[in-house]
Protein backbone atom coordinates (compact mmCIF):
# COMPACT_ATOMS: atom_id res chain seq x y z
CA UNK A 1 0.00 0.00 0.00
CA UNK A 2 1.11 3.60 -0.15
CA UNK A 3 -0.17 6.75 1.13
CA UNK A 4 -0.28 9.85 -0.44
CA UNK A 5 -0.75 12.26 1.88
CA UNK A 6 -2.07 15.92 0.07
CA UNK A 7 -3.51 13.75 -2.50
CA UNK A 8 -6.16 15.93 -3.37
CA UNK A 9 -3.87 18.82 -4.50
CA UNK A 10 -2.09 19.11 -7.50
CA UNK A 11 1.03 17.44 -7.18
CA UNK A 12 -1.07 14.52 -5.51
CA UNK A 13 -3.45 14.04 -7.49
CA UNK A 14 -1.10 14.05 -10.54
CA UNK A 15 0.59 11.35 -8.37
CA UNK A 16 -2.21 9.32 -7.79
CA UNK A 17 -3.54 10.06 -11.40
CA UNK A 18 0.31 8.08 -12.41
CA UNK A 19 0.23 5.66 -9.83
CA UNK A 20 -3.09 4.29 -11.53
CA UNK A 21 -1.85 4.37 -15.24
CA UNK A 22 0.76 2.00 -13.42
CA UNK A 23 -2.36 -0.82 -12.13
CA UNK A 24 -1.75 0.68 -8.74
CA UNK A 25 -4.95 1.33 -6.61
CA UNK A 26 -3.93 0.40 -3.07
CA UNK A 27 -3.80 3.65 -2.08
CA UNK A 28 -4.92 5.31 0.97
CA UNK A 29 -5.45 9.30 0.41
CA UNK A 30 -5.33 11.78 3.22
CA UNK A 31 -6.06 15.55 3.10
CA UNK A 32 -8.04 18.10 3.87
CA UNK A 33 -10.87 18.74 2.00
CA UNK A 34 -12.62 21.93 3.93
CA UNK A 35 -15.15 23.95 2.32
CA UNK A 36 -13.07 24.02 -1.36
CA UNK A 37 -13.75 21.76 -4.64
CA UNK A 38 -10.83 20.15 -4.26
CA UNK A 39 -12.52 16.91 -3.47
CA UNK A 40 -13.37 16.86 -7.66
CA UNK A 41 -9.74 16.30 -8.07
CA UNK A 42 -10.22 13.01 -6.59
CA UNK A 43 -13.45 12.14 -8.87
CA UNK A 44 -11.73 10.13 -11.79
CA UNK A 45 -9.04 8.55 -9.75
CA UNK A 46 -9.03 5.13 -8.14
CA UNK A 47 -8.00 4.43 -4.35
CA UNK A 48 -8.81 2.68 -1.72
CA UNK A 49 -9.67 4.65 1.00
CA UNK A 50 -9.46 8.09 1.72
CA UNK A 51 -9.03 10.30 5.35
CA UNK A 52 -9.26 13.24 6.52
CA UNK A 53 -6.00 15.08 7.68
CA UNK A 54 -6.41 15.51 10.97
CA UNK A 55 -8.21 11.98 11.45
CA UNK A 56 -4.69 10.43 9.86
CA UNK A 57 -2.71 11.94 12.63
CA UNK A 58 -4.45 10.65 15.27
CA UNK A 59 -3.69 7.53 13.75
CA UNK A 60 -0.04 8.65 13.54
CA UNK A 61 -0.21 9.44 17.47
CA UNK A 62 -1.58 6.19 18.80
CA UNK A 63 0.28 3.89 16.59
CA UNK A 64 -2.20 2.19 14.85
CA UNK A 65 -2.31 3.09 11.14
CA UNK A 66 -1.67 -0.87 11.01
CA UNK A 67 -5.05 -1.42 12.67
CA UNK A 68 -6.93 0.94 10.06
CA UNK A 69 -5.68 -1.59 7.38
CA UNK A 70 -5.15 -4.84 8.68
CA UNK A 71 -3.05 -7.00 6.83
CA UNK A 72 -1.65 -4.79 4.03
CA UNK A 73 2.05 -3.71 3.88
CA UNK A 74 3.16 -0.39 4.00
CA UNK A 75 5.44 -0.02 0.75
CA UNK A 76 5.56 4.05 1.22
CA UNK A 77 4.44 7.06 2.12
CA UNK A 78 4.50 10.34 -0.17
CA UNK A 79 4.06 13.64 1.47
CA UNK A 80 2.73 15.96 -0.24
CA UNK A 81 0.61 17.70 2.34
CA UNK A 82 1.77 21.63 3.93
CA UNK A 83 0.06 24.64 3.99
CA UNK A 84 1.72 25.88 0.52
CA UNK A 85 0.75 29.45 0.98
CA UNK A 86 3.75 31.66 0.85
CA UNK A 87 1.95 34.71 2.17
CA UNK A 88 0.27 32.72 5.66
CA UNK A 89 1.28 34.64 8.42
CA UNK A 90 0.84 32.56 11.16
CA UNK A 91 4.40 30.61 11.53
CA UNK A 92 2.92 28.55 14.63
CA UNK A 93 0.54 27.37 12.21
CA UNK A 94 3.18 26.30 9.89
CA UNK A 95 5.36 24.86 12.11
CA UNK A 96 2.68 22.42 13.54
CA UNK A 97 1.56 21.76 9.78
CA UNK A 98 4.67 21.45 7.64
CA UNK A 99 7.29 20.87 10.06
CA UNK A 100 6.38 18.83 13.73
CA UNK A 101 3.82 16.60 11.33
CA UNK A 102 6.31 15.64 8.92
CA UNK A 103 8.81 14.71 11.33
CA UNK A 104 6.33 12.51 13.26
CA UNK A 105 5.15 11.06 9.67
CA UNK A 106 8.81 10.27 8.58
CA UNK A 107 9.31 8.47 11.93
CA UNK A 108 6.45 6.49 11.77
CA UNK A 109 7.14 5.54 8.41
CA UNK A 110 10.78 4.55 9.09
CA UNK A 111 9.61 2.43 11.89
CA UNK A 112 7.28 0.43 9.27
CA UNK A 113 10.10 -0.20 7.44
CA UNK A 114 8.32 1.93 4.33
CA UNK A 115 9.95 3.97 2.05
CA UNK A 116 9.16 8.21 2.76
CA UNK A 117 9.27 10.23 0.00
CA UNK A 118 8.41 14.19 0.92
CA UNK A 119 7.78 17.92 -0.55
CA UNK A 120 10.47 20.21 0.42
CA UNK A 121 10.30 23.58 -1.68
CA UNK A 122 12.26 25.78 -4.10
CA UNK A 123 11.40 28.41 -1.48
CA UNK A 124 13.89 27.29 0.97
CA UNK A 125 16.30 28.36 -1.78
CA UNK A 126 15.19 32.15 -1.21
CA UNK A 127 16.58 35.13 -4.02
CA UNK A 128 18.82 32.60 -5.24
CA UNK A 129 21.76 34.47 -3.68
CA UNK A 130 23.36 30.74 -3.07
CA UNK A 131 22.61 29.38 -6.13
CA UNK A 132 20.16 26.32 -6.65
CA UNK A 133 21.87 23.33 -5.48
CA UNK A 134 20.46 20.22 -3.96
CA UNK A 135 23.56 19.34 -2.74
CA UNK A 136 22.90 18.24 0.73
CA UNK A 137 26.13 20.02 2.60
CA UNK A 138 24.49 23.51 1.40
CA UNK A 139 21.43 23.25 3.22
CA UNK A 140 22.75 25.26 6.08
CA UNK A 141 23.26 28.13 4.23
CA UNK A 142 20.09 28.73 2.46
CA UNK A 143 17.74 31.76 3.71
CA UNK A 144 14.31 31.05 2.79
CA UNK A 145 12.47 34.64 1.88
CA UNK A 146 8.88 33.78 3.95
CA UNK A 147 7.73 31.60 6.65
CA UNK A 148 6.51 28.66 4.25
CA UNK A 149 10.22 28.88 2.64
CA UNK A 150 11.27 28.31 6.00
CA UNK A 151 8.83 25.52 7.72
CA UNK A 152 10.27 23.39 4.84
CA UNK A 153 13.71 24.59 5.47
CA UNK A 154 13.61 23.30 9.32
CA UNK A 155 12.11 20.14 7.71
CA UNK A 156 15.05 19.34 5.81
CA UNK A 157 17.62 20.53 7.93
CA UNK A 158 16.51 18.07 10.97
CA UNK A 159 16.48 15.35 8.45
CA UNK A 160 20.43 16.30 7.51
CA UNK A 161 20.99 16.61 11.46
CA UNK A 162 19.26 13.24 11.75
CA UNK A 163 21.26 11.17 9.49
CA UNK A 164 18.34 10.26 7.42
CA UNK A 165 19.27 11.90 4.05
CA UNK A 166 20.25 8.85 2.90
CA UNK A 167 16.88 6.87 3.74
CA UNK A 168 14.27 9.27 2.42
CA UNK A 169 13.98 11.95 -0.30
CA UNK A 170 13.05 15.33 0.10
CA UNK A 171 11.87 16.99 -3.31
CA UNK A 172 12.43 20.50 -3.73
CA UNK A 173 9.41 21.59 -6.43
CA UNK A 174 10.08 24.40 -8.57
CA UNK A 175 7.02 26.11 -10.35
CA UNK A 176 4.18 23.63 -10.85
CA UNK A 177 1.22 24.22 -12.44
CA UNK A 178 -1.61 21.84 -14.71
CA UNK A 179 -4.62 20.55 -13.94
CA UNK A 180 -6.16 19.91 -10.71
CA UNK A 181 -5.04 23.56 -9.42
CA UNK A 182 -7.99 25.67 -9.05
CA UNK A 183 -8.76 25.15 -5.62
CA UNK A 184 -5.34 26.48 -4.81
CA UNK A 185 -7.05 30.71 -4.84
CA UNK A 186 -4.51 33.37 -4.94
CA UNK A 187 -1.26 30.34 -5.14
CA UNK A 188 -2.83 28.73 -8.67
CA UNK A 189 -0.34 29.08 -11.23
CA UNK A 190 -0.10 31.94 -13.81
CA UNK A 191 -1.08 29.55 -16.20
CA UNK A 192 -4.62 29.13 -14.89
CA UNK A 193 -4.88 32.93 -13.56
CA UNK A 194 -4.04 34.02 -17.24
CA UNK A 195 -6.50 31.90 -18.77
CA UNK A 196 -9.00 33.69 -16.93
CA UNK A 197 -8.11 36.60 -17.43
CA UNK A 198 -8.06 36.92 -21.10
CA UNK A 199 -10.90 35.02 -21.34
CA UNK A 200 -12.83 37.99 -19.13
CA UNK A 201 -11.26 40.48 -20.68
CA UNK A 202 -8.46 39.84 -23.44
CA UNK A 203 -5.89 40.89 -21.79
CA UNK A 204 -3.13 40.06 -19.34
CA UNK A 205 -1.72 41.84 -15.97
CA UNK A 206 2.04 41.08 -15.55
CA UNK A 207 3.93 42.94 -12.64
CA UNK A 208 6.38 45.79 -13.92
CA UNK A 209 9.93 45.03 -12.81
CA UNK A 210 11.51 47.43 -9.75
CA UNK A 211 15.35 45.95 -10.77
CA UNK A 212 17.25 47.48 -13.50
CA UNK A 213 18.18 44.69 -14.76
CA UNK A 214 15.14 43.03 -15.75
CA UNK A 215 12.76 44.25 -18.18
CA UNK A 216 8.96 44.41 -17.51
CA UNK A 217 7.88 40.40 -17.93
CA UNK A 218 11.09 39.71 -18.57
CA UNK A 219 11.31 38.26 -14.60
CA UNK A 220 12.73 34.62 -15.00
CA UNK A 221 11.09 31.08 -13.21
CA UNK A 222 11.92 27.74 -13.50
CA UNK A 223 8.24 26.00 -14.92
CA UNK A 224 8.03 22.05 -14.49
CA UNK A 225 4.61 20.40 -15.88
CA UNK A 226 2.32 18.87 -12.92
CA UNK A 227 2.59 15.42 -14.77
CA UNK A 228 6.72 15.83 -15.42
CA UNK A 229 6.67 16.56 -11.53
CA UNK A 230 4.45 13.61 -10.89
CA UNK A 231 7.10 11.35 -13.00
CA UNK A 232 9.86 13.00 -11.07
CA UNK A 233 8.12 11.97 -7.98
CA UNK A 234 7.92 8.45 -8.78
CA UNK A 235 10.82 7.70 -9.86
CA UNK A 236 12.16 7.84 -6.56
CA UNK A 237 9.24 5.11 -5.89
CA UNK A 238 10.98 2.37 -8.02
CA UNK A 239 14.55 3.54 -7.68
CA UNK A 240 14.30 2.83 -3.64
CA UNK A 241 18.19 3.30 -3.54
CA UNK A 242 18.33 6.54 -4.11
CA UNK A 243 18.55 8.93 -0.62
CA UNK A 244 18.62 13.03 -0.11
CA UNK A 245 17.59 16.41 -1.89
CA UNK A 246 16.63 16.28 -4.94
CA UNK A 247 15.05 19.17 -7.29
CA UNK A 248 12.10 18.77 -9.54
CA UNK A 249 12.08 21.50 -12.22
CA UNK A 250 12.63 21.82 -15.98
CA UNK A 251 16.35 22.60 -15.21
CA UNK A 252 15.64 25.92 -17.52
CA UNK A 253 14.43 29.62 -17.09
CA UNK A 254 11.13 30.91 -18.71
CA UNK A 255 9.85 34.56 -18.52
CA UNK A 256 6.75 35.59 -17.56
CA UNK A 257 6.57 37.31 -21.02
CA UNK A 258 7.27 34.27 -22.71
CA UNK A 259 4.31 31.78 -20.38
CA UNK A 260 2.30 34.33 -21.20
CA UNK A 261 2.44 34.44 -25.03
CA UNK A 262 2.19 30.53 -24.71
CA UNK A 263 -0.89 31.11 -23.11
CA UNK A 264 -2.68 33.40 -25.68
CA UNK A 265 -1.30 30.74 -28.43
CA UNK A 266 -3.10 28.21 -26.48
CA UNK A 267 -6.16 30.09 -26.81
CA UNK A 268 -5.91 31.96 -29.86
CA UNK A 269 -5.62 35.25 -29.06
CA UNK A 270 -3.47 38.05 -29.73
CA UNK A 271 -1.02 38.83 -27.39
CA UNK A 272 -1.97 41.60 -24.83
CA UNK A 273 -0.29 42.84 -22.45
CA UNK A 274 -0.23 45.43 -19.88
CA UNK A 275 2.00 45.74 -17.14
CA UNK A 276 1.38 46.89 -13.79
CA UNK A 277 3.50 47.59 -10.14
CA UNK A 278 4.27 45.10 -8.39
CA UNK A 279 2.49 45.60 -4.63
CA UNK A 280 5.00 47.40 -2.05
CA UNK A 281 4.13 44.56 0.67
CA UNK A 282 6.20 41.92 -2.03
CA UNK A 283 8.46 43.82 -3.52
CA UNK A 284 11.57 42.51 -0.54
CA UNK A 285 10.21 38.75 -1.09
CA UNK A 286 10.06 38.93 -4.52
CA UNK A 287 12.48 36.27 -6.55
CA UNK A 288 13.23 37.66 -10.21
CA UNK A 289 15.04 34.42 -10.69
CA UNK A 290 14.63 30.79 -10.19
CA UNK A 291 16.12 27.97 -12.21
CA UNK A 292 16.55 24.28 -10.61
CA UNK A 293 19.89 22.49 -11.10
CA UNK A 294 18.26 19.03 -12.36
CA UNK A 295 21.82 17.17 -12.64
CA UNK A 296 21.56 15.06 -9.58
CA UNK A 297 17.94 13.92 -10.21
CA UNK A 298 19.51 12.78 -13.69
CA UNK A 299 22.39 11.10 -12.32
CA UNK A 300 19.38 9.52 -9.92
CA UNK A 301 18.45 7.59 -13.57
CA UNK A 302 15.69 10.03 -14.21
CA UNK A 303 15.97 10.43 -17.97
CA UNK A 304 12.65 11.45 -19.16
CA UNK A 305 12.80 14.62 -20.93
CA UNK A 306 11.18 17.51 -19.44
CA UNK A 307 7.95 19.20 -21.30
CA UNK A 308 8.55 22.18 -23.43
CA UNK A 309 6.60 24.96 -21.63
CA UNK A 310 4.61 25.86 -24.93
CA UNK A 311 3.50 22.10 -25.60
CA UNK A 312 2.95 21.54 -22.01
CA UNK A 313 0.52 25.29 -21.84
CA UNK A 314 -1.38 24.18 -24.98
CA UNK A 315 -1.96 20.87 -23.36
CA UNK A 316 -3.25 22.03 -19.89
CA UNK A 317 -5.38 24.93 -21.58
CA UNK A 318 -7.21 22.80 -24.78
CA UNK A 319 -7.68 19.54 -22.93
CA UNK A 320 -8.53 20.55 -19.57
CA UNK A 321 -9.74 24.10 -18.96
CA UNK A 322 -11.25 24.70 -21.96
CA UNK A 323 -13.37 21.35 -21.82
CA UNK A 324 -13.19 21.76 -17.77
CA UNK A 325 -11.79 18.34 -17.20
CA UNK A 326 -9.75 16.76 -14.33
CA UNK A 327 -6.58 14.90 -14.19
CA UNK A 328 -7.78 10.92 -14.89
CA UNK A 329 -11.34 12.03 -16.99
Amino acid sequence: MIIVTGGAGLIGSAVIQHLNQLGREDILVVDHLGLTDKWRNLSALRFMDYLEKDAFEQLLDSDSVADRLPGVKLEAVIHLGACSTTTEPDASYLIRNNFEYSRKLALTTLSAGARFIYASSAATYGDGENGFSDDESQLPQLRPMNMYGYSKQLFDLWALRQGLLDRIVGLKYFNVYGPNEQHKGEMRSLVLKAYEQINATGTLKLFRSHRPEYGDGEQLRDFVYVKDAAAMTLHFLRNSRAGGIFNVGGGTTVSWNRLAGAVFSAMDRPVSIQYIDMPESIRATYQYLTCADTSKIRAAGYTAPVTPVEEAVGDYIRNYLVPGKQLGD
